[in-house]
Parts: structure tokens; sequence; C-alpha cells
């Protein structure tokens, strides 16, 4: 085993960043593919733009109406609270990976539940969180513009 060790050290470089160099050339590669891809299209590709072509298409209906339409807050709204809780939901994978290494309780002054507490309290947060823009009417689109809860 250490000569299998010995060998293998010896063939890698002594620079840090020589060991990029694979990882370099593949993306230079794959950029220069996507590149010609989009270039040869340019150029050799037909261009016969007609009106139909030149339309704006929206799922195979006709558009009305302006492009530039207000839309009300909760739209924007909803979309921050989709992001943040999805955000959020994410956290749960790290913890759920380490979630042995957080029960060990040699670790953590023979305290078994450590790791699951402290999910308990993240998840409790986020509700709390999730039950305040319920109630606030957030997610409530049927309601009209102007009435408060």
């Amino acid at each position: 085993m250490f000569v299998a060790l010995s060998i293998y050290s010896r063939s890698m470089p002594d620079n840090y960043f020589a060991r990029y160099l694979p990882l370099l050339i593949h993306i230079l590669f794959a950029l220069g593919i996507a590149g010609g891809m989009v270039a040869l299209s340019a150029l050799l590709g037909k261009r016969r733009p007609t009106r139909a072509k030149m339309t704006p298409y929206e799922c195979g209906i006709r558009p009305t109406g302006d492009a530039r339409q207000r839309f009300t807050v909760r739209f924007y709204l909803v979309a921050m609270l989709f992001i943040l809780f999805d955000v959020e939901a994410v956290f749960l994978y790290p913890w759920a990976v380490i979630y042995r290494e957080l029960s060990d309780p040699l670790k953590h002054n023979n305290f078994k539940y450590f790791g699951f507490i402290e999910m308990a309290v993240y998840i409790g947060i986020v509700l709390v969180g999730f039950f305040y823009i319920w109630k606030k009417g957030v997610l409530d689109w049927n309601r009209p513009e102007g009435e408060e809860s």
C-alpha cells in the first residue's frame, strides 16, 4: 500500500493550480462547443421573419392587453415568501445528513436529542412565520385589494 501511495504522490504536480488544469480545459472545451453552435446557427441559419413569427407566443393563446400591466403587491409577496421558505427547506438537507453526528451523546454532554431539538426549534420558528403570514392574509388571493385583516 505504501508503494502505491508513493507512486501516486510522485505523479501529482507540485503546483496547486496545476491540479485544476483538467477542469479548466473541460470548461474551455464546453464553452467552445456552445459558442461554436451559436455562431454556426447565426451564420448558417435561415431567417425569414413573417408577421406570424414576430408575434409574441403565450401558450397558444393570443396575447391581449399590454405586456407592461401592473401587478398587485401580493404577487411579489408570494414570490418572495416562496423563495424564503424554499431556502429554509434547503437547510433541512444538511441537517439530515449530519443528524447522527448531532445526536451523538459523547459530543453534546450526554444529550442524545440535541440534533432533533435543534431542528425542532428551527422548524418552529419557520412555522411561526408561516402562520403569521397566513393570518395576515398574504396567501389569500380571493380577498379584495383594499381589505385588511
